[in-house]
Formats: C-alpha cells, sequence, structure tokens
C-alpha cells in the first residue's frame, strides 16, 4: 500500500508540474500576442501620423516626416519579403542577416529623425536636412537591393517549376493520346510464311519394342511338320550324347 501511496503522489506532482509549465507557456504565448498586436497598433497610429505631417506641415518639420515614413515603408517592405522567403529558400537566411545589421542604421536614423522633429532650431535643422535625406536614401537603396533581389530569386524559382512542370505534363499527354501514333497507308505488311511440312508421327514406345523383337526371332515356317520339335531362342541347346 506504502508503494502505491508513492506511486500516486509522484503521479500528481508531475502532473502538477506539466500544468504549471503548460500555463507559463501559454501565459507567454498571450503576451507575445498582447505586445505584437500592441506593436502593430502603434506602429500604425505612428505612420497615420507622419503621414498627416508630411501633407500638412511644410518646410523642415514636413521633410522630416516625410523622411521616417519613407524608410518606415522601405524596411517594413523588405523585412516581410525576407522572413516569407528564408522559410523557404535558406540561401536568403544569410541576406535576412544582413538586412538585421541594415536595420540597426535603420533604427538609429529614425530615432535621429524622430528628435529633430522636437527640435526648435529650425535654421540648424535645415543645414543638417541634406545629409539626413542622403543618408536616409543610402539606407532605402540598400534596402530595396535586397527585397527586389529577393523577389527576383523567388520568381526565378517559380518559373523554373513551371517550365519543368509543363515539359512534364506535355510528356504525359502524349503518352495519354498513344492511339493516335498508327502506321501509315504506304507501309506494305510483311508476306505470310509458308507453313512447315508435316512430320510423320514418331512411333509408340511399344510399337518400336515389338518390331525390335520381330527383327531378332528367326523366321518360322506358318506349319510345322511332324515330328517337329518347336524350339525357342530363350532355351538352352541340348548337349549331343555321347557314344562310348
Amino acid at each position: 500500500m506504502e508503494a502505491v501511496g508513492a506511486i500516486v503522489a509522484l503521479l500528481f506532482v508531475l502532473f502538477l508540474v506539466l500544468g504549471i509549465y503548460a500555463t507559463v507557456k501559454a501565459v507567454k504565448a498571450a503576451k507575445r500576442g498582447v505586445d505584437r498586436t500592441i506593436t502593430e497598433a502603434r506602429r500604425t497610429v505612428e505612420d497615420t501620423t507622419l503621414r498627416a505631417r508630411s501633407f500638412a506641415q511644410t518646410g523642415s518639420a514636413g521633410e522630416l516626416a516625410q523622411l521616417r515614413l519613407s524608410l518606415r515603408t522601405s524596411m517594413r517592405a523588405t523585412q516581410d519579403v525576407l522572413q516569407a522567403g528564408a522559410a523557404d529558400d535558406a540561401s536568403l537566411k544569410e541576406t535576412l542577416q544582413l538586412f538585421d545589421r541594415l536595420s540597426v542604421h535603420g533604427h538609429e536614423l529614425d530615432d535621429e529623425l524622430r528628435r529633430l522633429e522636437r527640435d526648435p532650431d529650425k535654421a540648424a535643422l535645415a543645414e543638417r536636412l541634406p545629409a539626413l535625406r542622403e543618408r536616409t536614401e543610402q539606407i532605402k537603396k540598400s534596402a530595396d537591393s535586397l527585397r527586389w533581389s529577393a523577389r527576383d530569386r523567388a520568381r526565378r524559382f517559380a518559373d523554373d517549376d513551371l517550365d519543368s512542370l509543363s515539359t512534364q505534363i506535355d510528356m504525359e499527354a502524349g503518352a495519354l493520346r498513344h492511339w493516335t501514333t498508327e502506321p501509315t497507308s504506304d507501309q506494305t505488311p510483311p508476306p505470310a510464311a509458308w507453313p512447315e511440312p508435316e512430320s510423320a508421327p514418331a512411333p509408340a514406345p511399344e510399337e518400336s519394342e515389338a518390331a525390335r523383337r520381330a527383327a531378332q526371332e528367326p523366321t518360322r515356317p506358318a506349319i510345322t511338320p511332324p515330328g517337329a520339335r518347336v524350339t525357342y531362342p530363350w532355351e538352352k541347346k541340348a548337349k549331343p550324347e555321347s557314344t562310348t
């Protein structure tokens, strides 16, 4: 009974630990989902605000908003393409690592542009705008290059697969239509073969044995003379009587 109780207690503790582990995993997954939702909502609100500023404001403030919006749009589009392609193409994993390094520069530039939006010195801001514009275009160009290269690679693979599939389908369609391949009318059929001459049937074993025995036996007259003794080949010859 003590052993049974120990086993029951061990199972209870095991189920309890598994329940706690599953609960923690579920809570973490829910937290990640909530964080992702909050991040997406914050990003949408911020993009909408930047888009409104780029149209409503003029001068340096409007251009800063336009630079931030174009930078974020290009980086986000490239990230989505690379992450989606890396799941099926292992070669894009290295490309994704390069993009992660580029993202560091992109985040630094976005943070700097955000701080400059609240800078009251508009004259100093106007002086720095050409360098900020050039830096933004450089990061965007790199991101766009990675994105379009990944798209061209995916399209190339899709075209190659489609060409191979079309070739296989054409071969299968030709095999299914095999009845359409018929001999032409100008082909002369080969002449019929002459029949082989019939051979005499082989003698039966019984007939062959009887003929052999008949050939070995001496010819006997049809009528045996009176007083003559009939002899057979299997009988021994009689010894001559002695005259002494």
